[in-house]
């Protein structure tokens, strides 16, 4: 099993002990932001169990199906786990809205503290340990499912902070502000992983830092006269990369491929972590003018 596949495992078993922890707690207490904790542990477990699946189907190998293979599910992932987000702080800021109209009642305030107290150490514990996998392995869904139990931490403190300040002066105001306040944050959160998955899906460039770094090696290399039509994408882990290299009109195909072979080692060394699918067409002269009619 993968690192990020074991990832998805430990932060839905996490989410799905918070889920019933909070969800209790909150019910029984009929704190608003007690209950925007709980039903956002809900929305992370489900959300980590569908990750799971989404990397699993990304790394299936390329197939008479899918050329390409399936990498883009993660971005897809993505996109739906930010819906999802969305989703649940809109449902939050409702039933902030509601609690400030029906004047409802915090109750076992004592019991929501160290429930939250708990909460908030394993979430950060949670945090560190899917930072670390998506450090390592690069993970376009680990990334995510990191920011998103980040916002969890914010989240867990507000929560506690809310509490505090309506045991000791009994303001429910405070109770329905910070909840609100979280539903919110939460529906921020989610754009920039919506933002992520849809640039992917639309195969955007890699980042010009690195399209940089590649042209500087076509540049360099004083065996190829010039280039054009260089496109790059990225999905899942491996980036993507099409280009045209001029060679002189008599270098023998033998020697030109050797060459290409050796720009092509220069460019997979760029990042390490990703695996590169490399298409280069070599051309005998320049017909960048012609391609572009």
């Amino acid at each position: 099993m993968t690192l990020q596949k074991k990832a998805t495992i430990v932060s839905s078993s996490v989410a799905a002990f918070l889920t019933l922890l909070k969800l209790a707690i909150g019910i029984i207490s009929g704190s608003v932001a007690v209950l925007a904790s709980a039903i956002d542990s809900i929305l992370d477990m489900f959300v980590s169990l569908f990750n799971y699946f989404a990397i699993s189907n990304a790394e299936k190998p390329a197939d008479k199906y899918f050329n390409y293979g399936r990498g883009k599910t993660e971005a897809l992932a993505s996109v739906i786990e930010g819906v999802i987000i969305t989703i649940s702080g809109l449902f939050l800021l409702y039933t902030a809205i509601n609690k400030y109209f029906s004047n409802e009642i915090s109750t076992y305030i004592n019991i929501s503290l160290i429930v939250m107290i708990i909460s908030l150490f394993i979430t950060i514990s949670l945090v560190a340990y899917l930072n670390a996998v998506a450090k390592q392995t690069n993970n376009m869904v680990i990334k995510a499912d990191a920011l998103h139990y980040k916002t969890d931490v914010w989240v867990n403190i507000a929560v506690l902070l809310s509490l505090v300040i309506v045991y000791f002066t009994g303001y429910e105001i405070v109770d329905i502000i910070i909840g609100a306040s979280i539903s919110l944050y939460i529906i921020y959160s989610a754009y920039e992983l919506i933002e992520d998955g849809v640039l992917v899906l639309l195969d955007r460039a890699l980042p010009q830092s690195q399209a940089k770094n590649i042209e500087k090696i076509f540049q360099s290399c004083k065996d190829i006269n010039d280039f054009h039509d260089l496109k790059t994408r990225t999905a899942a882990n491996t980036n993507y990369l099409d280009v045209h290299l001029v060679f002189d009109c008599l270098i023998t195909l033998m020697a030109a491929h050797k060459i290409a072979d050796r720009i092509e080692n220069k460019i997979r060394k760029l990042d390490t972590k990703k695996d590169w699918v490399i298409n280069i067409h070599m051309d005998p002269y320049d017909d960048s003018d012609i391609n572009n009619q």
